[in-house]
C-alpha cells in the first residue's frame, strides 16, 4: 500500500476581503489559505516505491474546494486533508498529468482511510469539475 512519510502540518493565513456584486446583490468573500510547515513525501503505488512525490514546505493549499451546498456532508478539511494538499500541489506544478493527479488523489484518500463513498464522490468531483482549476496554471496537458 502507498504511504505518506510525515503527518501534515499547516499554518492558516487569512486572505483579503473581496466584494462581489451581481445585479442588486452584494456579498463579501475571503480567500483563506494554508501553508505547509514541513516537507512530506507520498509513495505512489506501494510503500517505499521508486515512484514518489515530494511536497515541499511552503506549499499553498485551500484543502478541498467543496461548494457550500455540499458542506453538510463533505468538509473542506478532515481525514482527507493531506491527500487534498498533495492534489493541490500536483495541480499547481503539473508534474503529473491531470488524469494521473486525480488517480493519485483517489489512492491517497484510500491510504488515509477516507470512507469509500466520500473518496469516490471527491474523486469524481475533481475528475468532472476540476478542469478549470487545472487550466488556471496555464498548462495544456490532458
Amino acid at each position: 500500500m502507498s504511504s505518506f512519510t510525515d503527518k501534515l502540518t499547516v499554518t492558516k493565513y487569512v486572505g483579503e476581503k473581496e466584494t462581489h456584486k451581481f445585479l442588486f446583490v452584494k456579498w463579501t468573500t475571503r480567500s483563506d489559505y494554508w501553508i505547509t510547515e514541513r516537507d512530506f513525501r507520498y509513495y505512489v503505488g506501494c510503500e517505499n516505491s521508486s515512484d514518489f512525490i515530494d511536497v515541499p514546505k511552503g506549499t499553498k493549499t485551500d484543502f478541498a474546494s467543496i461548494p457550500r451546498i455540499f458542506r453538510g456532508f463533505l468538509d473542506c478539511d478532515g481525514i482527507h486533508s493531506q491527500a487534498a494538499v498533495l492534489h493541490d500541489f500536483l495541480y499547481t506544478t503539473h508534474i503529473r498529468s491531470r488524469k494521473d493527479s486525480d488517480k493519485i488523489f483517489l489512492e491517497a484518500m484510500s491510504v488515509l482511510g477516507v470512507q469509500k463513498w466520500k473518496r469516490l464522490l471527491m474523486y469524481y468531483s475533481v475528475k468532472i469539475f476540476g478542469n478549470s482549476s487545472w487550466k488556471q496554471c496555464g498548462n495544456t496537458r490532458k
